[in-house]
């Protein structure tokens, strides 16, 4: 091996599964589903939904005898219960064994429960260092009325980090070098308020629409990052007066992939101030789910670009910045109170 290969390997990386919420599932995907098993923040969890419409994201293993619980092992869901495929002990959404079919149910016999937090369809549990419950709150669900188009969703899956990707949240240079930006400009200083960072800023961009025609685009954006896993940004583009909001859901899956989960919503454009090419002969609902659908294919293909460097890159813990860097450093700092040893030992790499 180089010594400049083993130079790089020796960069201290931040540890892999940072503090916070993370995406699980859209209620969607459980409804459908009935029991969900996925490797989430380094564990095997089960997702299920009881008959009155909890949701509960846990451990998928039995505490009886350690048997898993997913779907492929034998777990079922039977009368909003999870049942393990062993010895058909019950558990309900609190995660407490509920019924046997040979003696009393034991009192200890419980499931490790992680908290959760729905967002318009959306399933966030809580991941905390040494078990500790959370230290910090997800936002308030925006509201959507019949006027927003449903949440649209892609999943893309790929060697990462949630900082490094969520970094893109102030790195505005990026937008214009990789993605191909005009006029990207912070509108105010990134804003940080505890475990929420708060960036504001404007670009204009050229779109190919539906294939018929470029557009230039007149973009302003509010971006709300709540720890690593949770980048939410309200979007409104001028030149046709549209509303959006794009969620990136970052989530570590065994220590070295993440799954990216991207989501939309579009509110209903019924007077748009110029006409939308291609789209214009549409009745206003069928217009704005079609149009959801184009933003969500253009989220996709921004982070697919950006995937080819995330997949590649190592962690520079001291970067060299320049004047043009912005609040990168400002970035880093932020992230620190996501490693942070509740013993009081920092974690933070």
């Amino acid at each position: 091996m180089s010594a400049r290969r083993a130079e790089l390997e020796n960069i201290p990386s931040p540890p892999s599964f940072p503090e916070g919420w993370y995406f699980v599932a859209s209620r969607q995907s459980v409804l459908k589903e009935k029991l969900i098993e996925k490797t989430w923040m380094g564990e095997q969890i089960v997702v299920w939904c009881d008959d009155a419409g909890r949701i509960c994201v846990a451990l998928a293993v039995c505490p009886h005898l350690g048997s898993d619980l997913g779907p492929e092992a034998g777990g079922q869901v039977r009368d909003g219960c999870l049942v393990c495929p062993f010895h058909g002990f019950q558990f309900d959404v609190s995660g407490q064994c509920v019924a046997t079919p040979f003696a009393p149910p034991p009192r200890a016999a419980r499931l490790k429960v992680f908290e959760t937090r729905e967002i318009l369809g959306m399933v966030f549990a809580w991941w905390g260092i040494d078990g500790r419950p959370p230290q910090w709150s997800l936002p308030e669900e925006p509201v959507a009325g019949a006027d927003w188009s449903e949440v649209g969703f892609r999943t893309l899956r790929f060697p990462g980090h949630p900082q490094e990707t969520t970094e893109n949240s102030v790195d505005f240079l990026h937008l214009q070098y990789v993605h191909g930006y005009g006029n990207t400009r912070m509108l105010e200083p990134v804003a940080i308020d505890g475990a929420c960072l708060t960036s504001r800023f404007e670009f204009r961009r050229t779109q190919n629409i539906i294939g018929i025609k470029d557009i230039a685009l007149d973009v302003s954006a509010v971006a709300r990052i709540f720890g690593l896993g949770y980048s939410y940004v309200e979007i409104h583009e001028r030149s046709i007066e549209m509303y959006g909001r794009l969620w990136v859901l970052a989530t570590p899956v065994d220590g070295r992939h993440i799954e990216m989960v991207l989501a939309s919503q579009i509110r209903e454009i019924r007077k748009p101030k110029r006409p939308i090419v291609g789209l214009g002969f549409l009745p206003p609902g069928l217009r704005t789910r079609v149009m959801n659908s184009i933003i969500l294919s253009y989220q996709k293909h921004d982070v697919l670009q950006d995937v080819i460097i995330w997949g590649r890159k190592r962690y520079v813990p001291y970067p060299r910045l320049c004047r043009a860097d912005g609040d990168i450093g400002k970035y880093r700092r932020y992230c620190k109170q996501f490693y942070t040893d509740p013993r009081g030992s920092g974690k933070d790499g």
